[in-house]
């Protein structure tokens, strides 16, 4: 196929066309969303949290949520009163053992797509661990970059933030590097020198930063400080043990 990558070992793709094309020839799928489903993925498992990713943020995960015994995150709006969001921060002292249900149209839409390739939420904060566990499925691996969407059509934006965690995924893996896979290293390594400042000055990151979200910019710029790897299994990211 021409767009799936397949001659190499290392492969990149934008959202769900980047997840249908790549999971089925994959050995696994590993989903960066870094502002902010991943980072929030990753702050809750680290507390041993249980993610339950939604793919939508409409009134239908109320009833989820209470279907399957689960707090509810809200998507920075309404819904809960758990005080759980689509926000870093607020999961920072999540308790170990908590049901969560995390709704994002990115992260969570993408995770529930990988169908039954294995999948992994990577962010910057986890890169390395994320890299190395990767590998114990297998050489052919699909960093998956979700980007974000345009409010006007729904359309794929590809987020720098995003690029940036799958080049530092990439960074830390053996094999050969699809061009996207390279210059999504190239673009890490770049930037690396300064990963908060550029987060910063994205749109994505100026987007949460006019909303009062500084903090998790914050938190979800910091390199490779955690060995949590989310491992999505039974419709739930666990951190791997």
């Amino acid at each position: 196929m021409i767009y799936d990558q397949s001659e190499f070992d290392l492969r990149c793709e934008w959202g769900s066309q980047g997840v249908a094309q790549l999971a089925p020839i994959s050995d696994v799928v590993v989903i960066v969303d870094v502002l902010s489903f991943s980072t929030c993925v990753e702050v809750a498992t680290n507390n041993d949290a249980i993610i339950f990713p939604y793919a939508s943020k409409d009134e239908s995960v109320i009833d989820y949520a209470k279907s399957i015994q689960a707090e509810l995150a809200s998507h920075r709006q309404r819904w809960t009163t758990s005080g759980y969001s689509l926000s870093p921060k607020s999961l920072l002292e999540i308790p170990a053992g908590t049901r969560l249900v995390l709704p994002s149209p990115n992260g969570s839409f993408l995770t529930l797509k990988t169908e039954v390739t294995p999948a992994l939420a990577g962010c910057l904060r986890n890169c390395e661990a994320v890299a190395k566990f990767a590998q114990t499925y297998g050489k052919k691996i699909a960093v998956i970059p979700a980007g974000e969407r345009w409010s006007e059509d729904g359309s794929l934006r590809p987020a720098l933030e995003d690029l940036l965690g799958a080049g530092a995924i990439l960074s830390h893996l053996a094999g050969s590097l699809s061009p996207e896979a390279y210059i999504a290293v190239t673009a890490f390594k770049t930037l690396q020198r300064d990963l908060l400042g550029y987060l910063k000055q994205c749109s994505s990151g100026k987007e949460l930063i006019a909303r009062g979200f500084d903090l998790d910019v914050e938190i979800a710029a910091i390199y490779n400080v955690s060995d949590c790897v989310p491992l999505f299994t039974d419709n739930t990211y666990v951190k791997r043990i």
